[in-house]
């Protein structure tokens, strides 16, 4: 498959201290990456740099192909690329459905004026981007569909990291960043975000997903390749049972090979 994203040497540094080191990494189409490495291993800083929420010191950043190193954040997300943040970035105070439908603002084509004065255009655009919405929901989670017109804040956490995922759908991305989608879930509810992952594949068969993850089920049941930083360097890729057998890994999480 042809490749989506591809890093080369990409390196950040916030003073003297280098967050990210030379990484260089790839995902085709299709296919889906688990991102894996302890706590400040730089996961989170290499996907605000493909995002466009920080600026290389050096290296590149090849989107289908073409560069995108230095771009804004609204720039990446026209080119086809959503995320889910870490901690939820939710409009707590609108309604699940507003919150699906802002996911499309970067598509929609209404001006302010066309706000202010509600007309004809404006309406029709709305009833689409809302009808596309209910799609989203019904298709990922009857549950929220149902709950479209609750406030997003009243959401169990559980529902709140889903909705983002719909949220970030609604861009139709041709790549997806998950930033520990699990977090704060329990087995039952991480096994439930699994099957919406593989619910994602079966609906949009061409989307690259990278996933950062600290649950290793996730990882192993979900990933097609695994990518592994530490300190800021990338230390290992390969399948989750060349991973989880190689010593560099095994010093990285647990100081040591045994």
């Amino acid at each position: 498959m042809p490749l989506l994203l591809e890093t080369k040497d990409l390196t950040i540094q916030f003073g003297g201290i280098t967050a990210l080191n030379e990484v260089s990494f790839h995902i085709a189409q299709g296919e889906v990456v688990g991102l894996i490495g302890p706590n400040g291993s730089g996961k989170t800083t290499f996907f605000n740099l493909i995002t466009g929420i920080y600026r290389p010191t050096s290296g590149n950043i090849l989107f289908q192909r073409e560069s995108i190193t230095g771009i804004t954040p609204f720039q990446v997300a026209r080119k086809g690329i959503a995320r889910t943040f870490q901690n939820n970035r939710l409009f707590s105070n609108l309604s699940v459905l507003d919150n699906v439908i802002i996911g499309m603002h970067h598509k929609q084509k209404s001006q302010w004026y066309d706000a202010i004065f509600r007309n004809r255009f404006s309406r029709k655009e709305l009833n689409e981007a809302a009808h596309r919405a209910m799609e989203l929901l019904c298709y990922f989670s009857p549950e929220l569909a149902d709950d479209c017109y609750k406030k997003a804040g009243e959401l169990p956490q559980a529902h709140r990291r889903r909705l983002e995922i719909c949220r970030s759908l609604a861009a139709d991305p041709i790549l997806l960043l998950l930033d520990e989608p699990s977090a704060g879930m329990d087995p039952e509810e991480t096994s439930n975000l699994m099957d919406d992952i593989r619910k994602i594949q079966k609906k949009m068969s061409n989307i690259g997903m990278i996933i950062i993850e600290h649950d290793m089920t996730v990882i192993e049941n979900v990933a097609d390749r695994v990518v592994v930083l530490n300190y800021g360097q990338k230390i290992a890729e390969g399948s989750f049972i060349k991973i989880a057998s190689s010593p560099d890994v095994l010093e990285a999480y647990l100081g040591g090979n045994s």
